[in-house]
């Protein structure tokens, strides 16, 4: 492939020929995520009255990449080098852990190292942060595999964030944030009106920014606007390896132990140590699928000190020991 010369500048390059994106589909990559890339990609075009973004399909093996609805992509290329001006979108999805070989790897610390602009879609963040290139950055990832990620990686300061753009590292956190990375970069490249353009015909009418958050606020989520339950059931989401006392909990919003187990009852029909409870296996269950940390680690991790006291209160919710659930699925981000 040919490299255009490097006194060429950027608004140059925008003037004269398209942005080009490569896209890496992994094995059972998420298909929202990349269609929702790759369809504003095509408005923009559409909307521009020009082809001011290109794009590729690439994988290892050049062949066939199969998605997470089971449907297969023929693919343009296998891993092969890349322009500096190309931008990598590696997308990832079920498996992610299976799907990051040493080949992957090699070919993305390669890229990385000519000064390529590399992003991760959905999952795909694992795979930057095991080549090394989000040590020290601000990364995020779909949130049902933050836990897994965090223990991991601990050099990455990761983030709740939609996505993050730090330096040369751009990372999703899945869904249809990847949509609104690329508007961002639509944004940047081309102006805000050819993004809104874009974001009008997707029928998308709030654009999300790197400072808005994956998941809905805790009211939200259970179907309560109590503040000082939500405030509660934060701080118990925020301390779940060292977990704190109903007593405790209690006399931080300002009322008794009574008080707070009558709230709980109310809005949620479970005791507060109930719902504790339930946040630790929940989180305890993510490790288990999502890394190799050992039963007895994950038990420590989510604030259990005795192993057979986790495995007890495991089976109790999830019908099977932890161990047993570790050997029903080998580890690998979902």
């Amino acid at each position: 492939m040919k490299e255009r010369p490097s006194a060429v500048t950027e608004a140059e390059r925008s003037a004269t020929s398209p942005r080009r994106f490569v896209f890496v589909l992994l094995e059972q990559f998420t298909l929202l995520s990349f269609a929702s890339a790759v369809e504003s990609l095509r408005i923009a075009n559409r909307m521009a009255g020009r082809r001011i973004y290109d794009w590729l399909l690439v994988g290892e093996g050049g062949d066939t990449a199969t998605c997470s609805t089971g449907a297969q992509f023929k693919l343009d290329a296998g891993l092969d080098e890349f322009n500096r001006d190309d931008t990598i979108l590696i997308c990832g999805g079920l498996k992610v852990q299976a799907a990051t070989t040493r080949t992957l790897l090699n070919w993305v610390r390669r890229e990385a190292r000519k000064g390529l602009v590399i992003g991760g879609l959905c999952t795909a963040s694992y795979v930057m942060a095991r080549a090394g290139l989000l040590d020290g950055k601000r990364a995020t990832i779909h949130w049902e595999n933050a836990d897994g990620f965090s223990e991991d990686f601990a050099d990455v300061n990761l983030t709740h964030s939609v996505f993050t753009i730090d330096g040369n590292c751009l990372t999703t956190a899945g869904g249809t944030s990847s949509l609104d990375l690329i508007l961002k970069l639509i944004a940047d490249d081309h102006g805000a009106d050819l993004a809104n353009a874009v974001a009008d015909q997707l029928i998308y009418s709030s654009i999300r920014t790197d400072h808005d958050v994956q998941r809905l606020s805790v009211p939200a989520r259970i179907g309560v606007r109590h503040p000082k339950l939500a405030q509660v059931i934060h701080m118990m989401e925020q301390n779940i390896e060292e977990p704190i006392t109903p007593s405790l909990l209690a006399q931080h919003v300002g009322m008794s132990t009574r008080q707070l187990e009558r709230l709980f009852r109310r809005y949620v029909n479970r005791s507060p140590k109930r719902y504790y409870m339930e946040l630790r296996l929940a989180r305890a269950r993510n490790l288990l699928m999502q890394t190799d940390m050992s039963v007895i680690n994950v038990a420590l991790a989510c604030g259990f000190a005795s192993p057979s006291h986790f495995s007890k209160c495991y089976r109790a919710h999830y019908g099977t020991t932890p161990y047993r659930e570790r050997g029903s699925q080998a580890p690998g981000m979902t």
